[in-house]
C-alpha cells in the first residue's frame, strides 16, 4: 500500500495593494471632532454611534491612534475651558448649582465619548501607556475647571461657609453639598483631601476651640457635656449625609480634642457641678454622658476614675473616723452598705459596668474599712442584729441579699480572723439564747464563709450547730429515762458544748441555788453514764432561767433572767435585805458581772424587781438591795436583760486583740514550716513575702511577728541560720 506525501499549506499576502487616501486621517478626525462638539452641545440625538465607532476603529487600525488621542485631549480641554468660564461667571448661590449641572453634563458626555472610542481605550491606550478616556476626562475636569485660579478658592470658601451656616442652625441644601463632595471624591481621594478635607478640619478645630471656650465660661458641667454630645452627634450626622465616611474619625477627633480633651480637668473639677457634685446628687444621666464622652479621649476615664476614687476614699474615711457614727455599730455598717449600693448603682447605670471602675470602688472600700481596727467587730454586730431581729418577716430572697452584702464587706477585711472571733461569740449567744430568727439563714451565711475562706474557717462554727442538735437529743433521752424521779422540781434544759468549738472563756461556776443543784447533779450522772471519758463543767455565766415571782397584792409574773440573776433573786426568798458584798459572798459571781446583774435588776425602769439604797446607777459594795414588793408590769412575762455594752469596751477589745494575736502565732509558724519544707533554703525577705501571700486570705501578718516566729522556730530547731549569710535560713528535717 503506497503512502501519499503530505502537502504543506501556506497563506500568502494579498497582492492587491490598498491605497489609503492621504487625507483619510484628517477627514475621519473631523467627523469625530464634530461628534464630540455635538455631544457637549447636547445635540447627540442625530449622531450615528455605530458609524462613529467604526471611524474611530479604523483610525486606530490604520495607525492614527496618536492623532485621535491628541485631538481628543485638545477638543475636551477647549470645551472644559468654556465650561469653566460659565461656572466662574455664576453669581452667589447659583455657583454650586452651575458647577453641579456642568459636572453632570460632563459625565454624560464623557460616557458617550468613551463608548465611541472604546476600541482605542482597549488597544491603543494600554499599549502606549496613555490615560484611559474616562480617567482623562476626570483629570481634565480637575485641572481645567476645579483647579482654575478663580474656582478653586471660591469652591472651598463656599463649602466651608455652608458648613458654618449649618453649624449655626441654618438649613442648607444637603443634596447639593453631597453631589459636590462626591465630585471631589470621584476626582480622586487626594483631591478631596487637599481641596476640602484638610481645610475643613482646620476650620472646624478653630470653630470648636472658640465655642468650647465660650461654653466653659458660661455653662455648668452638665450643660457643657450636653452641648459637646450634641455637637459630636451633629458631626456624625454631617458625615453620613454628605462627607466621605473616612472623614468621620478625623472630624470626631477634632471635636473630642477641642471640646473634651482640652477641658477635661476643668470639667471634672468644676465647682458645684463637676464629677463630685454629680456623684453626690446621683445625676446618673450626666455621669453616663461624662463616661461616654471621656472614654473617647486618651486618659479621659483615668481622670474620672481617679477623682471618683479620691472622693469615695475621703467620704469613707470621714464615715469610718466619725466618733458619732462609731457609737452605733449597726448604723455604721448600714451606712457602709448604703455607700456601696450608691456607687454600685452609679457604675451599673452610668459607667457601663466598667471593670476598672468596679476595681477602683473595691480598692477604695478595702482602704477605708481597714482604717478602723473595729470594722470586723462592727460587721459581726451588724450580722448579729439582723439575725436576731432585723430580718424578721423578710422573705428568703431578701435575707440572701443582706447576707451577700455582708459577705461583700467581709471580703474587704484584711483581718478576717478577727471577724471570725467576734462572729463566733455572737453566734454562740444567739444559739444558746434561742434568739436566731432562722437556722437556714445562719447556715446560709456559714456556707458563704466556707466558700470564701475554706473548711478550716467554718469547721468550729458547724460544730456549734452539731452540739445544739446533740444537746436536744440528749435532753429528750434524759427526761425519757429520769422523768418519774424528777417530780415537780425545776425543769432543766442543758446545752452540752464541745470545748474548742465554742468561744467560752474559763469561768468559775457560781453557787447555784439548792433547788437547782439536785437536778444538775442528776443530769451530770446521766450524761457521764452514757458518755465515757468525758468531763462536764458548768458555764453558769452563759445560761438563762424562767422564775415565777409573787409581788405585793398577790401579783404574779414570770421573769426571764440570766443564770447569775436567778442566783441573786433566789437569795431574797429567805432574806429581806442584802448588800452587794454579801451577795457576792453568797453567789461567788465575779464582781464585774455582779454589778451588771444588779444594775439590770434594780436600776432599769419597768424591770426593777429589786430596790437599791442609795438609788443611783453605780453599784458600790455596801449598797443595800431589797425585794421590790411594789413592782408592777402590764406584761405577765417580763424579760430582764443584762446591762451590757453592745460593742466591747476598750479593755475587752484589747483582750480580744491579744487572743487573736496568740491564735495567729501557730498559723504563722505553720506557714513558715510549710514554705521551708518545700524550698529547703530561703532568705528572710522571701520568707516574709511567701508567708504574707499564704495568710492574706485570713489576715495580714506583721513582718515583725514573722521575724519573732522564725526566731522561735530556730530555738526549737525547725530552722537554722546559714553560717555565712545570716539572712539565709535552712530547713532542718
Amino acid at each position: 500500500m503506497s503512502t501519499q506525501k503530505k502537502r504543506a499549506f501556506q497563506i500568502e499576502a494579498f497582492k492587491h495593494r490598498v491605497v489609503v487616501d492621504p487625507k483619510y486621517a484628517e477627514k475621519t478626525w473631523k467627523v469625530l471632532e464634530h461628534a464630540i462638539h455635538e455631544i457637549y452641545n447636547h445635540n447627540a440625538s442625530g449622531l450615528s454611534f455605530e458609524e462613529l465607532y467604526r471611524n474611530a476603529y479604523n483610525m486606530v487600525l490604520h495607525k492614527f491612534g496618536e492623532k485621535l488621542y491628541t485631538g481628543l485631549v485638545t477638543t475636551m480641554t477647549a470645551h472644559l475651558k468654556e465650561i469653566s468660564q460659565s461656572i466662574e461667571s455664576a453669581q452667589g448661590e447659583i455657583f454650586l448649582d452651575e458647577l453641579n449641572r456642568k459636572w453632570v453634563d460632563h459625565n454624560k458626555a464623557l460616557q458617550m465619548i468613551r463608548d465611541i472610542l472604546m476600541y482605542m481605550d482597549r488597544t491603543f491606550i494600554p499599549s502606549n501607556h496613555k490615560t484611559p478616556v474616562h480617567e482623562l476626562g476626570l483629570n481634565l475636569w480637575r485641572d481645567v475647571v476645579i483647579h482654575s485660579s478663580k474656582t478653586q478658592a471660591r469652591l472651598l470658601d463656599t463649602l466651608l461657609e455652608l458648613v458654618l451656616r449649618e453649624r449655626n442652625g441654618e438649613v442648607i441644601n444637603r443634596g447639593l453639598m453631597r453631589n459636590i463632595i462626591k465630585m471631589l471624591m470621584d476626582l480622586g481621594l487626594p483631591v478631596y483631601q487637599h481641596d476640602f478635607e484638610k481645610h475643613f478640619l482646620d476650620v472646624s478645630a478653630n470653630f470648636y476651640c472658640c465655642e468650647s471656650q465660650k461654653f466653659i465660661e458660661t455653662c455648668d458641667c452638665g450643660d457643657y457635656l450636653k452641648k459637646a454630645e450634641r455637637r459630636l452627634n451633629e458631626e456624625l450626622e454631617r458625615v453620613s449625609h454628605y462627607l466621605d465616611p473616612r472623614s468621620e474619625s478625623k472630624i470626631t477627633n477634632v471635636v473630642e480634642k477641642e471640646m473634651i480633651e482640652s477641658h477635661m480637668h476643668t470639667l471634672v473639677h468644676m465647682e458645684n457641678s463637676g464629677l463630685v457634685s454629680m456623684l453626690v446628687d446621683d445625676k446618673y444621666e450626666d455621669l453616663q454622658r461624662m463616661y461616654n464622652l471621656f472614654r473617647r479621649v486618651p486618659t479621659g476615664l483615668t481622670i474620672v476614675k481617679e477623682v471618683m476614687t479620691s472622693f469615695i476614699r475621703d467620704t469613707g474615711k470621714q464615715l469610718i473616723m466619725d466618733p458619732e457614727r462609731l457609737r452605733d455599730p449597726v448604723d455604721f455598717v448600714q451606712r457602709l452598705l448604703d455607700l456601696k449600693d450608691k456607687y454600685d448603682k452609679v457604675i451599673t447605670m452610668s459607667f457601663n459596668n466598667d471593670k476598672t471602675f468596679q476595681n477602683a470602688l473595691n480598692s477604695s472600700f478595702e482602704y477605708f474599712i481597714n482604717l478602723n481596727a473595729r470594722s470586723p467587730e462592727f460587721i459581726s454586730l451588724f450580722v448579729d442584729d439582723k439575725l436576731r431581729r432585723g430580718l424578721k418577716g423578710v422573705g428568703e430572697e431578701d435575707v440572701e441579699i443582706v447576707l451577700d452584702k455582708v459577705m461583700m464587706l467581709f471580703r474587704y477585711l484584711q483581718e478576717k480572723d478577727v471577724f471570725e472571733k467576734y462572729y463566733k461569740q455572737h453566734l454562740a449567744k444567739r444559739l444558746l439564747s434561742g434568739k436566731t430568727i432562722s437556722d437556714d439563714a445562719e447556715r446560709s451565711l456559714i456556707v458563704k464563709l466556707k466558700t470564701e475562706c475554706g473548711y478550716q474557717f467554718t469547721s468550729k462554727l458547724e460544730g456549734m450547730f452539731t452540739d445544739m442538735k446533740t444537746s436536744h437529743d440528749t435532753m429528750q433521752g434524759f427526761y425519757a429515762g429520769q422523768g418519774t424521779e424528777l417530780g415537780d422540781g425545776p425543769t432543766l434544759s442543758v446545752q452540752v458544748l464541745t470545748t474548742g468549738s465554742w468561744p467560752t472563756q474559763p469561768s468559775p461556776p457560781c453557787n447555784l441555788p439548792q433547788e437547782i443543784l439536785g437536778v444538775c447533779d442528776k443530769f451530770r450522772t446521766y450524761y457521764l453514764g452514757t458518755h465515757n471519758g468525758r468531763r462536764l463543767s458548768w458555764q453558769t455565766n452563759m445560761g438563762t432561767a424562767d422564775l415565777k415571782a409573787t409581788f405585793g397584792k398577790g401579783q404574779k409574773h414570770e421573769l426571764n433572767v440570766s443564770t447569775y440573776q436567778m442566783c441573786v433573786l433566789m437569795l431574797f426568798n429567805n432574806v429581806e435585805q442584802l448588800t452587794c458584798k454579801e451577795i457576792e459572798q453568797a453567789t461567788a459571781i465575779p464582781m464585774s458581772d455582779l454589778r451588771r446583774c444588779l444594775q439590770s435588776l434594780a436600776c432599769v425602769k419597768g424591770k426593777n424587781v429589786l430596790r437599791k439604797e442609795p438609788m443611783s446607777k453605780d453599784i458600790a459594795e455596801d449598797d443595800a438591795f431589797f425585794f421590790n414588793d411594789k413592782f408592777t408590769s402590764k406584761f405577765f412575762k417580763v424579760k430582764i436583760g443584762t446591762v451590757v455594752a453592745q460593742r466591747e469596751s476598750e479593755p475587752e477589745n484589747l483582750e480580744t486583740r491579744q487572743r487573736v494575736e496568740e491564735d495567729r502565732k501557730p498559723q504563722i509558724e505553720a506557714a513558715i514550716v510549710r514554705i521551708m519544707k518545700s524550698r529547703r533554703t530561703l532568705d528572710h525577705n522571701n520568707i516574709v513575702a511567701e508567708v504574707t501571700k499564704q495568710l492574706q486570705s485570713r489576715f495580714l501578718p506583721n513582718p515583725v511577728v514573722i521575724k519573732k516566729r522564725i526566731e522561735s522556730l530556730i530555738e526549737r530547731e525547725f530552722l537554722e541560720r546559714d553560717k555565712v549569710d545570716r539572712k539565709l535560713y535552712r530547713y532542718l528535717a
